[in-house]
This record gives structure tokens, C-alpha cells and sequence, in this order.
């Protein structure tokens, strides 16, 4: 039977220095990080599907691996508001899980929606990430019919407005917001595009990577011409 010790166990042993220094150039605190590529982990979370309380547990030790593998094991929709929040505040210092493995769990929860909104609100940069990820989340994922169209579209101002001001996380996720919207939900194209324009290139520091942030126009204009507006997703796990 899986314990919390045998996962960490096997992650250490799949770990290496490479990784761990792709990691780090990332920015995540280097003392939370074994070095485990994704596809470890995700083989590592199929041996064991559907123990939510073993993926709790292993959230809870607060090494990123463990986290992410507990992300891709956890049913979202069983957790309460408590254990989510905890999960956010958990994921400070680690992007790859506030902006991922969080929202993953959060936008399957009834109050993915609510806490997303309360999180965007955070002066802690890696919880208004994840914040805005979930929003983000949602409107992958969900009808049209079943979105605050309103919401969104004051959601897109305010893009706006804080952007120039944000953090630097909290800016590239805001952008991902705009993409998000402008790719998923058609009756706010129009304003998505419009959003973007206004914003135009971000400024994001990505650490020691060539990694860039998206323009956020030429997404969604890349999307359009694709002609994959709309088309929503199961699931934002990846």
C-alpha cells in the first residue's frame, strides 16, 4: 500500500541535478525542488488514482513534486474551501504550483469561482496567481451559459487598470486571463481583442530562462484563424 514516505521515496530516486537547476532558473525556492520531470510524476500519480487522502497528505509535506503529483490525484470537488485555501497559501514559492496545480483542483470545487476572486484580491503575489489561473480555469472549461458574462468582461477592465501596477506573477497571469477569455468564450472576443490591443507586450521577468510571455493579441488572433474559438477543454490538468 502507498504511503506518503514510499512516494517521496521513489520521487527522490527519479530526481536529478538537471532538473532541479531548470527548476530553480524557473524561480522556485531550490530547498522545495527534488528534480523530477513531469512525466515521472504523472507515471508516479497513475499508481495512485483516486487516494485523496494520500494526495492531501502529500501536498501537505510541502516538496514541489509531491505537490504536483497530489494536483494530479486530488478530485477537487471533494475538497472544502479550507483545504483549497490551504493549498494556495501551501504554494508560495512554488509558481509551477500556484499557477497549476492549484487551479487544477480549484475550478472542479462549487466554489472555485468565489475563492478565485478572493485570491486575485491577495497581496501575496503567488496567491493572486493563482487566483487569476483559476478564473482562467473556469472560463476554459466551462459553457458560456454557466459564466458571470458580466463578471468577465469587468474582470477584463480591471486587467486594465492593474496590470502596470501588478506583480510581476500576477501580470503574466493576467495576461493569460485575457488569452484565456478571447480564446474560450466567444461572446467576449470583441472585448478580449480589444483588452489585449490596450495591453500590448508585457514586461514579465521569467528568471534565467528565454522563455517570453505571450502577446496576447497575436494568441488570440492565432486561435481565430485556427478556427478553435470556443472549443472548451475536459480538464486544464496538462
Amino acid at each position: 500500500m502507498p504511503t506518503v514516505a514510499s512516494i517521496v521515496a521513489e520521487l527522490k530516486s527519479k530526481g536529478s541535478e538537471k532538473t532541479r537547476a531548470i527548476y530553480s532558473r524557473h524561480g522556485m525556492a531550490a530547498e522545495r525542488i527534488l528534480g523530477v520531470s513531469t512525466a515521472d510524476m504523472k507515471a508516479i500519480a497513475k499508481t495512485i488514482k483516486g487516494q485523496q487522502a494520500l494526495a492531501c497528505e502529500l501536498y501537505a509535506t510541502g516538496i514541489m513534486e509531491a505537490m504536483y503529483v497530489a494536483g494530479m490525484v486530488a478530485d477537487g470537488s471533494k475538497m472544502t474551501r479550507k483545504q483549497l485555501n490551504d493549498w494556495a497559501s501551501g504554494a508560495v514559492g512554488v509558481q509551477m504550483i500556484a499557477e497549476y496545480t492549484v487551479p487544477w483542483v480549484a475550478v472542479e470545487n462549487a466554489d472555485g469561482r468565489v475563492l478565485a476572486l478572493e485570491w486575485m484580491r491577495s497581496k501575496q503575489e503567488s496567491i493572486a496567481a493563482a487566483g487569476w489561473c483559476t478564473y482562467s480555469g473556469l472560463v476554459a472549461t466551462l459553457p458560456d451559459a454557466a459564466l458571470d458574462l458580466k463578471q468577465i468582461e469587468s474582470l477584463l477592465a480591471t486587467v486594465v487598470k492593474e496590470i502596470g501596477g501588478a506583480q510581476n506573477r500576477v501580470r503574466h497571469t493576467m495576461n493569460g486571463f485575457v488569452i484565456a477569455v478571447g480564446t474560450y468564450v466567444k461572446p467576449l472576443l470583441k472585448q478580449a481583442k480589444a483588452t489585449a490591443g490596450q495591453l500590448g507586450a508585457i514586461e514579465v521577468e521569467m528568471g534565467e530562462t528565454a522563455c517570453k510571455v505571450p502577446l496576447a493579441t497575436q494568441y488570440i488572433e492565432k486561435m481565430e484563424s485556427s478556427g478553435k474559438l470556443g472549443k472548451k477543454r475536459k480538464t486544464i490538468r496538462c
